[in-house]
């Protein structure tokens, strides 16, 4: 064979190699099936751990800063993990990533999600969503306008009776979602979970807030969350406004949004999230944190946490959302709110932790964090 025949031909099998290394073994559906979902769940989940609270709401009120920031620095699309409640689904709204994980210690956490997940199914509309969730039936001769504003949103509803009867349909309508349309199989357990969190939040409705210690104390409520309006004035949660709950909705209708039972330190959960979002392409745009690490260092897992992130299909882009609380006094701590929220560059949190630079979590929240001002 020719000299410079062969050679091209070896360019070509050379190149041919190259893209058959870097394309995805497959990639990500538009939509998964229900028992795709089911499975995902169930063979992701580790057992569930204790903590301290039931987590039922965000007790985080200074998320509207980081909305502005993450819209800034362009993150979008990709791949969402995040942990606790419902402020997941603002950033849910805002980012617009094409898959979420919602992983969290706690099985309770599970199944709030699903019930949230049933919910969204159920109601085509905000007023709907809320209404189902905190047992309040919406007036037939007195319809909110789609275009209502958070604020609006929570009059109407503010206005309206807690129902025993809604509640009690509402609750087996959830439940039957989840075992028909969903394919989970739900314990004993799992039943008085669903119960415990909607009986939640028909008993306090807006008033509802996060439970520390078997009281309120001084964390906001649900109402309070919602109302958070930004310097112009501006709602940011996923429930002000049409277009962003829509967004939501449609995910969780695909089954891209799927809750997870684990550990950030333990061997499956995050690791399993990982190689899936590898076999299919997508890396990781935002994992919000919450204040998991300031745990994580009290249990002497935190090295474990970040071998799990190594784990993790990341790129420069990619960001984690930290909120620290008020006592660490945090040098862009915002007035008024009890936690300061963070971000940072994913790869720089690995580089930093290899080089020695987070002997606690206070030098962790202090080093190469990104701001995000008022």
């Amino acid at each position: 064979m020719h000299k410079r025949i062969l050679f091209s031909l070896l360019i070509v099998w050379a190149t041919a190699g190259a893209i058959a290394q870097t394309k995805p073994v497959t990639s990500l559906p538009d939509k998964l099936t229900t028992a795709e979902f089911s499975r995902l769940m169930t063979e992701m989940s580790e057992p569930g751990g204790d903590f301290l609270s039931d987590n039922l709401i965000s007790n985080e009120t200074a998320y509207l800063p980081v909305l502005a920031k993450l819209k800034e620095l362009n993150a979008t699309g990709g791949a969402y993990i995040g942990v606790g409640p419902e402020q997941n689904f603002t950033y849910i709204a805002k980012i617009r990533p094409r898959i979420a994980f919602i992983l969290d210690i706690r099985h309770l956490a599970a199944m709030h999600h699903l019930l949230y997940k049933a919910l969204f199914h159920l109601s085509p509309e905000r007023g709907q969503f809320l209404s189902r969730l905190l047992s309040r039936p919406l007036a037939k001769d007195k319809p909110l306008a789609a275009n209502a504003t958070a604020q609006e949103l929570l009059d109407y509803i503010a206005r309206t009776k807690v129902d025993d009867a809604y509640y009690t349909a509402t609750l087996a309508e959830v439940r039957k979602t989840i075992e028909k349309d969903f394919q989970i199989k739900l314990s004993e357990m799992d039943v008085k979970e669903l119960e415990h969190v909607l009986h939640s939040f028909k008993a306090d409705g807006l008033e509802i807030a996060f439970r520390f210690g078997g009281g309120w104390s001084y964390f906001p409520t649900l109402r309070e969350v919602i109302a958070q309006t930004d310097a112009n004035g501006k709602s940011g949660h996923f429930l002000g406004s049409a277009e962003d709950y829509d967004f939501v909705r449609q995910l969780q209708m695909k089954n891209l949004i799927i809750p997870i039972t684990g550990d950030f330190g333990g061997k499956k959960a995050l690791a399993a999230i990982g190689d899936y979002l590898r076999k299919n392409g997508v890396t990781v745009t935002a994992f919000y944190l919450s204040n998991v690490e300031q745990y994580l260092f009290g249990d002497y897992t935190f090295s474990a946490f970040v071998a799990n992130v190594k784990k993790l299909p990341i790129t420069d882009q990619s960001l984690f959302i930290r909120s620290v609380l008020d006592r660490y006094d945090h040098p862009t701590h915002i007035p008024g709110h009890l936690f300061t929220m963070l971000l940072q560059r994913m790869t720089v949190f690995v580089k930093d932790y290899d080089e020695g630079k987070y002997r606690d979590y206070y030098q962790l929240v202090i080093t190469n964090y990104i701001g995000v001002g008022k």
